[in-house]
């Protein structure tokens, strides 16, 4: 595997100019010539096939979901990053930059970065363009408000629905191009493997989940814009569907995978309150603007609380521990996601909990100073539809009662490596949004994951894939179309067999119960704290684990019709073996950064330390076989604009 970041030279600021100069362009007339699959209707993938489609591609789009607009994309809360500077509080391009530089740990790409906060007032004025109602100020500007990691007010929001609001534009776009004939939708498609020949992706392998029908896809290049793999763990904040297979299996098919063990724990989530949950529900960061957490000082206070014995109002001023404000004055409440949530961890950890679960698992979010200095309309005015969804699932009133919150699984940072250009190791196969990994480094910044999203598919894509079309293998392969190669026939064939083992089992244990198993093990394991001895535990559970599975599993019905089942077991076979990936990624990085925090690895009071002499770098890792070690490759991250120092919010 051969790892060429294709960087551009030249100052920072010039790079993405430079490069759109220098790279090839597809003439208007021969972009009608090509066939480009996407994969994924998020905010990545829609604005990526509508983009594709205005510029006279043609396109085909699919998704697992009965509407582009399911996407997961639609639960995203609390806001967009950009820097506009109309609060003129000190934003800048560059700033933005160095907060999510800053706020990775110093494990992302620079020019990857810099790129990200060039093109995000772009993002703001396209959104605006197509409608979406950002919130405004009384005078009619485009209000802001704070995020974690971040002393400026730059995030862009519609209430807590702001992510909802950002997809019906890219699907209103998205519908423009349907209706004018350059955009094909494929609703309730699930890819199933993708088809390179040549060592160049020209195809995908679906199942149409209605029917059962596997279909072949031809195409002169690939877009993943699949999201991430949270729910590895099973519980996580990620719809149920979400999963890892397109990814993975690119992956299989030569991809590399870089930085797995990179996962976010987000730490304003509703705790679990029961076996039986299929999903955590998230509460926006946003939150953390008005809302403060505690938790009490004394076990004996935590121990009335879970009791109902004592009301969270009674706990007098002096008995709270305002935990993040203690620790971090610069941000307190507002300090970046990973750290908050260990701090909250560790107060359960010390028996401080208040949740009304096993260990007592959560932390109050309370509203009750801001309501005093504000008025409860200005807090519905801000969050309501967020109080509402509080309401309806725990039954709780917050405005008079704190919400409580404890960190769950939410995004991931690791992904297929893609190049500059978003390509993937395998030519022709692109990776966009959270499928790839190059934006976030170790951590990723609130209000961040929605600028990525649309940077690479309405601003970044539309220009790259030219480069890779108007080559001699995009140029000799233009308009492809055939799938009666041997190239797709072996795929297929392989998916027919694999299709055929899950059904043939015949156990007595159902995917699901395989798929929370497994969770289990990661979130012990590989969860907000990692160590040595924890992940090669992990790592002889999986494999133990997945051949249990290929002996003992059910999978009732068939190939040939609507089966959820079938589609499940697929994925948790995928799981498996990618959740055996991800513990090794962990065990190799020798250091705590961002949300990878080694327990071996920590300062006296429980500090991050990262170890940049030997892992300031991407970890990409290449598939050789089922019954062979993944082999590591290396991308080294040069810091020539930011300076390495020790990533302090104190």
């Amino acid at each position: 595997m051969q790892l060429n970041s294709k960087i551009p030279s030249g100052p920072i600021e010039n790079k993405w100019d430079n490069h759109k100069f220098s790279i090839k362009l597809v003439n208007p007339a021969n972009k009608r010539k090509y066939n480009i699959l996407v994969v994924g209707s998020g905010l990545a993938g829609a604005s990526a096939a509508a983009s594709l489609g205005e510029l006279g591609y043609n396109v085909k789009c699919f998704c697992y979901q009965d509407s582009p607009r399911r996407a997961h994309s639609i639960a995203a809360q609390g806001g967009i990053n950009a820097a506009k500077n109309y609060k003129n509080d000190g934003d800048s391009i560059y700033r933005l930059f160095y907060d999510t530089v800053k706020g990775g740990d110093f494990r992302a790409r620079e020019a990857n970065v810099y790129r990200l906060a060039q093109v995000s007032n772009n993002i703001i004025d396209q959104c605006v363009a197509q409608g979406v109602p950002f919130a405004r100020e009384y005078g009619g500007l485009l209000d802001n408000r704070s995020f974690g990691g971040a002393q400026v007010s730059r995030t862009f929001y519609a209430r807590g629905q702001t992510g909802q609001q950002l997809l019906l534009g890219a699907y209103s776009a998205l519908n423009r191009q349907l209706a004018a004939g350059t955009v094909q939708m494929y609703n309730r498609h699930e890819m199933l493997d993708l088809v390179v020949e040549d060592g160049h992706a020209v195809g995908i392998i679906t199942r149409n989940m209605v029917n059962g029908q596997i279909d072949r896809w031809a195409a002169d290049a690939v877009l993943l814009a699949t999201g991430g793999y949270s729910n590895v763990y099973f519980l996580s904040t990620n719809a149920a569907g979400c999963n890892v297979t397109a990814a993975y299996r690119a992956h299989k098919r030569g991809a590399g995978f870089a930085n797995p063990c990179y996962t976010q724990i987000h730490p304003t989530c509703i705790p679990v309150h029961g076996t039986q949950q299929s999903k955590l529900t998230l509460m926006s960061e946003s939150l953390r603007n008005d809302g403060r957490v505690w938790v009490p000082k004394s076990k004996e206070i935590a121990q009335k609380l879970r009791n109902d014995e004592l009301h969270p109002s009674q706990v007098a001023e002096e008995d709270r521990d305002y935990y993040l404000e203690r620790k971090y004055p610069s941000f307190g409440n507002l300090a970046p996601r990973d750290i908050s949530s260990r701090s909250a961890k560790e107060a359960c950890d010390d028996d401080r909990g208040i949740a009304h679960n096993e260990g007592g698992n959560g932390v109050y979010l309370d509203f009750a100073d801001s309501i005093k200095r504000l008025g409860q309309d200005k807090i519905a005015e801000r969050y309501g539809n967020l109080f509402d969804m509080y309401e309806r699932i725990t039954g709780q009133d917050a405005y008079t009662t704190p919400m409580q919150i404890f960190p769950a699984l939410h995004y991931t940072m690791g992904g297929l490596w893609v190049d500059y250009n978003l390509m993937t190791s395998i030519p022709g196969c692109f990776a966009l949004g959270e499928a790839n990994f190059s934006d976030h480094g170790a951590n990723r910044l609130g209000a961040s994951a929605l600028m990525q999203g649309l940077a690479d598919g309405y601003f970044v894509i539309p220009y790259t894939i030219g480069d890779y079309l108007a080559g001699d293998v995009g140029l000799a392969s233009a308009g492809r179309s055939h799938t009666d190669t041997p190239e797709f026939d072996e795929v297929e064939n392989q998916l027919r067999e694999k299709n055929a083992k899950l059904l043939s089992i015949n156990g007595k244990r159902s995917g699901r119960s395989f798929h929370q198993q497994l969770g289990k093990i990661m979130w012990e394991y590989a969860g907000m704290e990692r160590n040595e001895t924890g992940l090669n535990k992990a790592l002889k559970l999986i494999p133990e684990l997945r051949e249990e599975f290929y002996n003992n599993l059910k999978v009732p019905g068939s190939d040939g019709e609507l089966n959820q089942e079938l589609e499940r077991a697929g994925r948790v076979a995928d799981f498996l073996e990618f959740g055996e990936l991800l513990c090794r990624d962990a065990l190799d990085r020798k250091e705590s950064c961002g949300g990878h925090f080694r327990s071996e690895s920590q300062t006296e009071d429980g500090e991050a330390v990262r170890d940049d002499e030997n892992f300031c770098n991407a970890s990409v890792w290449e598939y050789t076989g089922d019954d062979s070690a993944p082999v590591k490759h290396t991308e080294q991250l040069e810091f020539e604009n930011v300076k390495l120092a020790i990533r302090s919010y104190k």
